[in-house]
């Protein structure tokens, strides 16, 4: 099994690598702004309702593939630390945390910083893995696949979400994360399943996104999927 601290690690390596972009920029922009914040705000209740799954059941959604869009995989992965530490705050205390935050004389501090270094793994199979495959096949798209208004929807925002997590399965499957509840049919159908899932989430807000609130996805542009030939008048 492997260790907590080689998974903060890999966290710490990511983190060192996002930051070379400069992902503090982003949130300069300041469209982007109100939708990052929506997101730290939902992605830790998705985050927590996980541990109301059966025990031992290791299957998460994560949203992240929907965050890389919306706001680049540097700041993605540099928002990692922040909902993590919500989430502990959250399995902690409960969804009432910030009333018991302001209220309680004596914060559980210790056990908070506890709490959160265990879910290094979460970052790295619910974040980091997830969040860098949805990246590259975004890319590869992009690179290869003609530049068209539902290339990025479906192609990005539907497909490349259900592959990225499918593909986060097999990489779990590969480094023995299957729990002993489960067999390795269940575990990857699980997350095959699990990736249709939250293709479809991913793949209707993309959509909406590009029709209503086009500045909220970083990764999209006008000039880039919509040519000018095919514009609407």
């Amino acid at each position: 099994m492997t260790p907590e601290w080689a998974y903060w690690a890999l966290v710490v390596a990511t983190l060192g690598i996002a930051l070379v972009f400069k992902p503090w920029l982003v949130l300069k922009h300041r469209p982007l702004q109100n939708p990052w914040l929506a997101a730290m705000v939902i992605l830790p209740w998705v985050w927590w309702l996980q541990q109301l799954l059966p025990s031992g059941v290791a299957l998460r959604l994560g949203g992240i593939c929907m965050l890389v869009l919306m706001v680049g995989w540097p700041l993605a992965m540099c928002s990692l630390p922040l909902i993590a530490a919500i989430t502990s705050l959250m399995q902690i205390w409960g969804p009432q945390f910030g009333h018991k935050l302001l209220t309680s004389a004596a914060p559980a501090w210790e056990q908070w910083l506890e709490v959160w270094l265990q879910l290094g793994a979460t970052m790295v199979w619910t974040g980091v893995i997830p969040g860098t495959l949805a990246l590259g096949i975004g890319l590869a798209m992009r690179r290869w696949a003609p530049k068209h208004l539902f290339v990025y929807i479906l192609g990005r925002g539907f497909f490349g979400t259900a592959l990225a997590i499918s593909l986060t399965g097999v990489l779990g499957w590969l480094a023995g994360r299957i729990p002993p509840s489960m067999n390795t049919e269940e575990w990857l159908l699980g997350h095959w399943l699990l990736g249709w899932g939250e293709a479809i989430s991913t793949g209707m807000l993309t959509a909406i996104f590009v029709a209503f609130k086009p500045h909220w996805l970083l990764t999209y542009s006008d000039a880039r999927y919509l040519p000018r030939d095919n514009r609407p008048l």
